[in-house]
């Protein structure tokens, strides 16, 4: 049986994320790591991953069509064609990721790659599927060009792993070779939001394009990491559509089909930022974060653990699933990941979320054992345990909490 030994890459982000935690630490500088946000961070790579599972086959075939069909040169193999590649992948990268930046739809999926303020290794799985979507579009150009899809693949791989590593506090300037690579130095400043660091260093290998094209900025005065204005939710929801509904209220308020063009392709600079505080109160995520340290952490971290095992297996054994195993693992993870982002924010409807996923659950392994109408049977047997011990009071006493006064850590 073959599997994707790709699989392995996820349990290995965690140890460079573990390693660089614990380096931190011994440097004292542990400040770079906040839990909440570090949890945050690792929901939304993990949402990817699993989403993209489902994609990713289409990515190499759309590759493999354009090729075939529309290639416009019959580029070689040759050692040389790889560096080409390579310079060409990164240059492709460089107008999306700087489109992505000036347009407010690509910003939208963009957004969420910049809402932590924390700058560390776990940032770096901040990428949505809708991102991997679009940017995908726009690598399109390169087997249209006439490289192979086969050396596509291989150099993308090669190019997120690279720029995996920028994103680090670790790691200072870096002599000469900040006139050639984008380095940890130069990937901080474009997280920054400091006016002087706004929408530059937009390579995610080399810095030539930066320095091409007007974009570059080297590091001065140390950075502040995230959005101007920053999001106030641990929602794992709200972090990935709020600024598709931000777009879509600029869209409703505007007069005219200039505006309302503005609200969807405009520049993310020229948004009204009354609109996010309106948003904000309208769905309700202008709570104030808890403060203090959470009380949960075994509880989430269990949670988290599990998403994590789950992921990995179902990315070494993706082919070998039944639809309905993995619409199981999509449904099960995915409620596991808001109901995190919940636990962090303290929502109270968490525990009957709770409930729900436990019956997702017993639905998926009686329809396994072709016993579903027994389903009723635990629904019941819940409803009572409820009424009995009052679950929902226990459940906020003993994981709905934040010590008080303390420091998060």
């Amino acid at each position: 049986m073959t599997v994707n030994y790709l699989a392995f890459a996820i349990p290995a982000f965690f140890i460079f994320v573990f390693i660089e935690f614990k380096i931190a630490r011994h440097q004292k500088k542990a400040k770079i790591f906040k839990y909440e946000s570090t949890v945050a961070n690792f929901s939304v790579g993990i949402a990817e991953r699993l989403l993209n599972l489902f994609i990713a086959a289409s990515f190499y075939q759309v590759y493999q069509w354009v090729y075939a069909n529309y290639a416009i040169f019959n580029i070689s193999t040759a050692w040389y064609v790889w560096v080409l590649l390579l310079l060409s992948t990164d240059l492709v990268w460089y107008w999306y990721h700087r489109l992505g930046h000036e347009i407010n739809f690509l910003w939208a999926a963009h957004i969420v790659h910049h809402q932590s303020e924390e700058f560390n290794l776990s940032a770096a799985a901040r990428i949505t599927t809708i991102q991997a979507v679009f940017r995908n579009v726009f690598w399109c150009v390169l087997p249209l060009i006439g490289f192979h899809p086969n050396m596509i693949i291989t150099i993308l791989l090669a190019h997120g792993a690279y720029s995996f590593f920028t994103h680090t506090q670790l790691i200072g300037k870096i002599g000469w070779l900040e006139n050639v690579l984008i380095t940890p130095s130069l990937h901080g400043v474009h997280h920054a939001s400091d006016e002087k660091y706004l929408d530059k260093n937009y390579g995610d290998v080399f810095v030539f394009w930066d320095k091409l094209f007007g974009t570059f900025q080297a590091e001065e005065e140390a950075p502040k990491y995230g959005l101007t204005h920053p999001i106030k939710s641990y929602s794992f929801l709200w972090q990935h559509f709020h600024y598709y509904l931000e777009i879509g209220e600029a869209y409703r308020r505007a007069n005219g089909f200039k505006d309302k063009w503005k609200a969807v392709f405009g520049s993310p600079a020229l948004m009204d930022q009354n609109i996010r505080p309106v948003l904000e109160k309208r769905y309700f995520q202008d709570k104030k974060q808890p403060t203090g340290k959470p009380q949960f952490k075994i509880y989430l971290n269990v949670q988290l653990i599990l998403v994590v095992g789950l992921l990995t297996f179902t990315t070494m054994y993706y082919a070998f699933l039944t639809t309905v195993n993995k619409a199981a693992i999509l449904s099960f993870i995915l409620l596991t990941l808001i109901n995190i982002g919940a636990l962090l924010e303290q929502r109270r409807w968490i525990y009957y979320l709770e409930c729900f996923r436990l019956m997702v659950l017993f639905a998926f392994f009686f329809y396994q054992f072709n016993i579903l109408e027994l389903l009723i049977f635990p629904v019941v047997g819940l409803i009572i345990l409820e009424r009995i011990f009052s679950l929902n009071k226990l459940y906020k006493k003993y994981v709905f909490k934040y010590e008080s006064n303390q420091i998060n850590t």
